[in-house]
């Protein structure tokens, strides 16, 4: 990466040498052009930094880890309700095999070929989830309107329409030009992370009750308010402990994880060995489709409660973003898939002798080999509890992620690791998770009720990755549509059958799966529909220095540049000087010559400026730290004098305000303005100023300090269209300016002393 420009640092022509005993510089003038030209470089380089995760070595073997004790906790508890969800009598032999045929064949085919080896690699720099995906097509295909304040901060990767095949530059024309197309790709991206945070509330729900419920084998008359007392106090631990973060629970976890797909395994491989081991003619998909025939109506309604076994999928592509792909995948394949497929197989060797025919009611803990039922009780209980996490960390990436694309307010978001940056945690969706989980925990109180809500939400965010993964294959990769067609046709029959077996469910429970996600959803278009309005309203209104003040004479030097009144567009009238140093916050970063909306409302109001006037940008990278020599960028604003761009680049993990920000400021100034006259033929009359422009420095770093901030006031503006539409119009704008009036600002994470703070409002109609 290129070296950024400190303040006081010389830069070299091309084609001179770096020598100490050989440096030419440059003049006052060629030196603010070749910081600029410095600042957009780094700037630009910033803005490809990527933040995928490729570790190896030791650092994937602990990120694989981690993974089996988040991800895989869903998915491995499912062995605890999945027979008893599909059968409501003893099955036969035939549809034991049947089913057990089914279950292999989809965490074959929809988890291990559809998920590890296609889904994985449709990430969004390194982010997954099917909003990933929308934003992965957002970037190669113009379908997404963009803030017009942050157009050059945001990253494009279009293919040239040369490159894309004749089917590819068909495709991406006409979603291009099609507002209907665009929409549905909205919903589809909104409703997938909907469904996928309605999940992150039924979840724990689902497997700690599964677990709990367990305890019936010994004690048939334990009454279901013991059963929901005692899993709602498991779940307000668990997230009692997210603050902890993603990494040190992923660790902990991770060996319950472990010892219970093992112990699993080893049940598994002791039942098939003991009662029958024919069962394993399963893995011949003959009878899965012998299974769907024979029963007819019955066999594709028992899809529903088959699903469940690869309930927690979503979880594999959702967390990718704290763990990376390869870890991902080295879990799945060398542990949880083969553990999984034997302990199913052990349970129907179980079920297929059992003469009791009460075994597929509670098919754990009656399959357990005789001596371990109260090891089994332990561990699955806390790999019940772990069975939670997964969907709370997903929860966390996706509203990482659809906050930084403004489709939610922002929130607090703690990064929970210095080595691992996408790990996060959210205190306030913490607990509104926790609120929510215990309160479906409390109504449903049994997991084959819970069950009927839990399926939707899973089947219907699988088919929509099925559909968004066939877009980015053709205009992402480039892949020819009839390879794309075979992908889509495969795994979308295999979704849609699942689908209409769950949707039968809607009546019995599942209904409350999808008022959740509806609601989730239109929030999230809520906001972001307000927010385009938002941007239309703003425009492209930057303002430039030499538009907002009239210069009394044209200046001789970038130092020299008098301001004396405000230009006519803007009120007119003098501004004067007031001694000390004023940090205007300067969100957008826009350009080294424009100025600053907050700064342009404060000379307004007060006609009247700083001594010296910094915009102060701040920009996030995806890093825990950035060096102290490599933080700030530092540029002149053409035309104002003793007033500077700096741009404080930082990591998640810096703390930004710091004590000593007026020292370190002034500091990084007078590097900058002393080096600058240092260079050689510089006349004596720049000298001059330079040394003036040294001494007010000096004098406002001795005077107040005041960090000044924006507050943009926000009115529904009036509209021209008909009667409904207007009134329609008002209310949601009313309801997003709530919404934007009673959440933080990005700004509210910063510890600023409120003695040093100055807010300048100003109102806008949209």
């Amino acid at each position: 990466m290129a070296e950024p420009h400190i303040a006081g640092q010389c830069p070299p022509t091309g084609l001179q040498p770096k020598s100490e005993a050989h440096v030419t510089c440059l003049a006052p003038e060629d030196w603010d052009a070749d910081n600029e030209e410095k600042a957009r470089r780094i700037t630009e380089e910033d803005l490809q930094r990527s933040h995928k995760q490729n570790h190896r070595g030791i650092i994937l073997l602990w990120l694989a880890w981690q993974s089996t004790g988040v991800i895989y906790g869903d998915i491995g508890t499912s062995p605890l309700y999945v027979y008893s969800s599909t059968f409501s009598s003893q099955p036969s032999w035939d549809d034991l095999v049947g089913a057990l045929s089914i279950i292999i064949w989809s965490l074959t085919l929809i988890v291990t070929v559809k998920y590890c080896f296609i889904v994985l690699a449709a990430d969004d720099d390194g982010q997954g989830g099917t909003f990933a995906l929308y934003s992965l097509l957002a970037r190669y295909a113009n379908i997404v309107p963009r803030d017009p304040n942050k157009s050059g901060m945001v990253h494009l990767s279009r293919h040239k329409t040369s490159d894309l095949r004749f089917d590819g530059r068909t495709f991406r024309s006409f979603i291009e030009g099609s507002r209907a197309s665009k929409a549905l790709l909205k919903l589809f991206g909104v409703l997938g992370v909907s469904m996928v945070m309605a999940d992150g509330m039924l979840t724990p729900a689902q497997s700690v009750l599964g677990a709990i419920q367990g305890i019936k084998v010994v004690d048939p008359d334990l009454g279901t308010n013991t059963i929901v007392g005692v899993s709602c106090a498991i779940l307000v631990c668990l997230f009692m402990i997210q603050p902890f973060g993603t990494s040190k629970v992923g660790t902990a976890f991770a060996p319950i994880v472990i010892v219970w797909l093992l112990f699993n395994l080893c049940s598994g491989i002791y039942n098939l060995a003991i009662h029958d081991y024919t069962v394993l003619k399963a893995f011949s998909p003959y009878f899965a489709f012998q299974y769907l025939v024979r029963n007819g109506e019955d066999g594709w309604k028992s899809l529903g409660g088959l699903l469940l076994a690869f309930t927690g999928v979503e979880a594999l592509f959702a967390d990718i973003g704290a763990f990376g792909a390869r870890a991902v995948k080295l879990s799945w394949f060398c542990l949880a898939y083969p553990c999984l497929l034997i302990a199913y197989a052990g349970q129907a060797a179980y079920i297929s002798t059992d003469s009791t025919e009460t075994a597929f009611t509670n098919p754990f803990f009656y399959t357990v080999p005789p001596g371990s039922f109260y090891f089994s009780m332990v561990i699955a209980v806390l790999a019940a509890i772990v069975a939670s996490q997964a969907m709370i960390t997903s929860s966390f990436q996706l509203l990482s992620q659809i906050m930084r694309l403004s489709y939610f307010p922002h929130i607090k978001t703690v990064h929970t690791s210095r080595k691992f940056h996408e790990q996060v945690y959210m205190p306030i969706a913490n607990w509104l998770l926790m609120i929510g989980t215990v309160i479906v925990t409390a109504v449903y109180n049994n997991t084959t009720s819970l069950g009927n809500a839990y399926g939707v939400c899973v089947i219907i965010t699988t088919f929509i990755t099925t559909c968004m993964v066939s877009f980015v294959a053709i205009i992402v990769w480039k892949l020819p549509s009839p390879v794309v067609l075979f992908f889509f046709l495969v795994f979308g029959a295999l979704d849609g059958a699942y689908i209409s077996s769950v949707l039968l469910k809607v009546p019995d429970g599942a209904w409350f799966s999808l008022v959740l996600a509806v609601i989730l959803g239109s929030v999230f278009v809520l906001w972001r529909w307000g927010k385009e309005r938002q941007w239309a309203a703003e425009g492209m209104e930057n303002v430039t220095a030499s538009r907002l003040f009239r210069v009394s004479s044209p200046p001789s030097s970038v130092s020299e540049a008098l301001t004396t009144s405000l230009s006519a567009d803007f009120g007119g009238g003098n501004v004067t000087t007031a001694p000390g140093l004023g940090i205007f916050f300067d969100k957008i970063g826009a350009g080294f010559d424009v100025v600053p909306k907050v700064f342009t409302q404060f000379v307004r109001k007060f006609h009247s400026r700083p001594e010296v006037v910094v915009f102060f940008h701040l920009r996030t990278l995806p890093i825990p730290t950035v060096p102290m020599g490599e933080r700030f960028i530092l540029t002149r604003v053409h035309q104002l004098k003793s007033c500077y761009h700096i741009t404080l680049r930082h990591g998640y993990t810096d703390e930004v305000l710091t004590s000593d920000l007026r020292q370190v400021i002034v500091e990084q100034l007078n590097d900058f303005v002393a080096r600058t006259g240092k260079q050689a033929g510089t006349p004596p009359d720049q000298s001059n100023s330079i040394q003036q422009e040294l001494r007010q420095l000096s004098s406002a770093g001795q005077s107040e300090l005041i960090y000044v901030l924006g507050k943009q006031m926000m009115r529904p503006g009036q509209s021209q269209s008909n009667l409904v539409r207007r009134t329609c119009r008002k209310i949601f704008l009313e309801i997003f300016l709530w919404l934007r009036e009673n959440t933080r600002s990005k700004l509210a994470d910063l510890k600023i002393d409120p003695d040093n703070l100055v807010e300048v409002g100003w109102v806008k109609h949209i």
